[in-house]
């Protein structure tokens, strides 16, 4: 196989980088949120049901689930990444949550990095996403690229994320974009594997996702606006004035997760969907699910844990699984298709 051309030191630098930037730097959205706060649940205080019976299990393209949880793709391809991933794969297969890896473009590039992503021995059983850009799909990378990101995962499917903001302001980002739903849609059909699309935290409109399910994608992540701005997190690691003015101008460009996910289902009913963009608990993750995502995802919270260390990582997922149990249980419903169903959660005016 011929590899894709492409600067493999300054991937894994800026593997490097993002990590380091995101634990310390202030790279939050400052001024748009998530939306979840607009909503509140009804609090039922007869739940009519024991609170041990509350089932939180999922099937979520038809692996089964025992928290409606993903830990969302962040990293691979240094040291430690690889170290952040093992024990990332490590809760994964304790709790039977979902969980994908950082862009695998650098595994690509650099194959002897390509361990750092292969978690499957430390979560044979749990639903797994490999990671590419789409756009790589505009820079010589195709199917057999695809296959072997998949294999070196052992993956249940593969995520291509869209960050046309970010490959603006990343040095030497890629931004040709043209042509690319016409690429998707033949690697959804060439593929053995679900491709599902997502964004990178700038959310993905209704209008968007039409597109995207008529092309073939067998699930959306919205990624909405709210939490991490890449925007912000370039303009930490740029080269350029220009770069700096771009990404600070744009730290809070996108649409909200919320929005994200009632515009969707408005649209369709039926294609499986993630909820992530600034999610920081299980009630954001239980609000997210009611108005109609199938799983919630996210990536900062699980990335602090996991640079802490193991112990900080079970306790986070406790502490998530306890939150989204306690809001069924105030709400009176004993599973996820009722809390869903339910009602109970109002939107407030």
């Amino acid at each position: 196989m011929n590899l894709p051309t492409g600067n493999s030191a300054q991937t894994q630098n800026r593997k490097a980088d993002h990590i380091r930037i995101c634990l310390e730097e202030d790279v939050q959205c400052q001024q748009v949120t998530n939306g979840l706060e607009h909503y509140r649940f009804t609090h039922c205080c007869l739940p009519e049901c024991d609170r041990n019976d509350i089932d939180l299990s999922t099937n979520f393209l038809g692996k089964n689930l025992n928290a409606p949880l993903l830990i969302s793709s962040m990293t691979g391809g240094t040291a430690q990444a690889g170290m952040i991933n093992q024990r990332l794969a490590a809760v994964a297969q304790h709790y039977k949550m979902a969980m994908g890896v950082g862009s695998q473009r650098v595994a690509v590039e650099k194959p002897q990095v390509a361990e750092t992503f292969a978690i499957r021995k430390y979560a044979p059983d749990v639903l797994l996403f490999a990671n590419l850009g789409a756009v790589q799909l505009n820079y010589q990378y195709g199917v057999d690229e695809c296959l072997r990101i998949i294999e070196i995962l052992e993956a249940d499917a593969l995520i291509l994320h869209l960050n046309p903001l970010q490959e603006c302001i990343q040095t030497k980002g890629d931004t040709n974009f043209r042509g690319l739903l016409d690429k998707i849609s033949k690697l959804c059909f060439q593929l053995p594997v679900p491709v599902i699309a997502k964004e990178v935290g700038n959310g993905i409109s209704a209008s968007m996702a039409e597109k995207l399910i008529a092309a073939g994608v067998s699930a959306i992540d919205v990624a909405g606006a709210g939490g991490t701005s890449w925007a912000k997190v370039e303009s930490e690691r740029a080269e350029t004035a220009l770069q700096r003015r771009l990404g600070r101008t744009f730290t809070d460009w996108g649409l909200p997760t919320a929005e994200c996910i009632t515009s969707i289902r408005a649209i369709s009913g039926e294609i499986p969907l993630i909820a992530s963009g600034g999610l920081r608990h299980g009630l954001d993750a239980a609000k997210a699910i009611a108005l109609g995502a199938d799983i919630a995802g996210l990536a900062m919270p699980f990335l602090q844990a996991a640079a802490e260390s193991e112990a900080a990582l079970y306790e986070l997922a406790e502490v998530l699984i306890a939150e989204i149990t306690t809001v069924l249980f105030c709400t009176g419903n004993v599973n996820l298709y009722q809390l869903k169903h339910s009602g109970s959660l109002q939107r407030l005016q």
